[in-house]
């Protein structure tokens, strides 16, 4: 009787732990998808001087590109994939620009991934990309990719090369806890300076329309630097000190550092435009630590061939590319 009475206790209790077991299945069911993700129609762009005719298979190719970033995209994390905002052929040409697009909405749209494809020669591509916090327009992640290679091997090869960088940049936001997100750097942004080599330089001073150029470079530079989220941009319009009126920081050995320390910044940068003719000039930047004086970035474009309204783009793919990434190849 006593062996009766456990075995029915046993089938009880079976019987309850089938009963409750869909309910604990539940609570382990995957999470819901939060994150809204769209990704835009890329650009193409071919320079390459080829003579046949392959815009059908180009065209084929990026919309397998797309297709594959957008399935990569939608099978990975806690992403739900957003429709795109337009329908082809709204993506205009070329390599777009992050800090030249501004993102609106679609729905419960938070993310928005934009990119171009640029055939520089034969063998020799190049894709650029950017990932968008669409709320505020901030450029979580951009960069710049080459690639070799036109067949449909080379272009799955720079999709999947693509998408793991993305895959980083969508994992990484938002940060885990608030204590995962660095503090701003305080960056003072002082005007940047023209050294002008060529014999029509003016003996004193800077002529207006380079000072427009200069001016230019400055708010493009600020604008890419403010929107990276990594720097806040202080304000310096209220210097006095000569150097600064005089655009002259390049040559004060390193006094921006003490400037911008007066300031409340953690850091200083200063740039130089150095013409070397009327079509050629390098551009540079330099970053000091605001307490100790000591660099902790610089870069230099080298000779670059262009007219003086193209020092912004010299300036602002330079500090892209130098200070807030690296291109990749692959």
């Amino acid at each position: 009787m006593r062996r009766s009475r456990r075995a029915l206790h046993a089938l009880v209790l079976l019987g309850l732990l089938l009963y409750f077991r869909p309910a604990c299945a539940d609570t382990s069911a995957p999470s819901v998808r939060t994150l809204g993700v769209t990704v835009e129609d890329f650009s193409y762009l071919d320079t390459s001087g080829e003579p046949a005719d392959q815009t059908a298979v180009h065209q084929r190719r990026l919309r397998a590109f797309t297709t594959a970033l957008r399935r990569d995209v939608d099978a990975d994390g806690p992403y739900r994939l957003v429709p795109p905002s337009c329908t082809p052929p709204c993506a205009e040409q070329g390599l777009p620009s992050a800090r030249e697009t501004q993102s609106t909405a679609q729905g419960d749209e938070r993310i928005r991934i934009i990119g171009g494809i640029h055939k520089m020669s034969t063998l020799v591509q190049w894709a650029k990309v950017a990932v968008i916090e669409v709320d505020t327009n901030r450029v979580l992640f951009e960069r710049r990719y080459s690639f070799r290679g036109d067949n449909d091997e080379a272009w799955d090869r720079a999709e999947s090369f693509v998408f793991r960088d993305i895959r980083a940049a969508l994992a990484a936001y938002p940060p885990s806890s608030p204590a995962a997100a660095p503090r701003p750097i305080e960056l003072a942004v002082f005007d940047f300076e023209l050294e002008d080599k060529t014999a029509a330089a003016p003996a004193t001073g800077v002529a207006a329309s380079d000072a427009g150029y200069l001016a230019d470079i400055t708010n493009g530079v600020r604008e890419l630097l403010a929107q990276s989220g990594r720097y806040r941009v202080i304000d310096v319009s209220g210097t006095n000190v000569d150097a600064v009126k005089k655009h002259a920081l390049r040559d004060c050995g390193g006094c921006d550092a003490g400037i911008a320390q007066k300031l409340g910044a953690d850091q200083s940068l200063i740039g130089v435009v150095r013409r070397v003719s009327r079509t050629e000039y390098t551009v540079g930047f330099q970053i000091r630590d605001a307490r100790t004086g000591a660099v902790v970035s610089q870069g230099d474009s080298g000779l670059r061939m262009g007219a003086d309204y193209s020092w912004r783009r010299g300036a602002v793919g330079l500090i892209s590319d130098r200070l807030l990434g690296s291109q990749s190849q692959h």
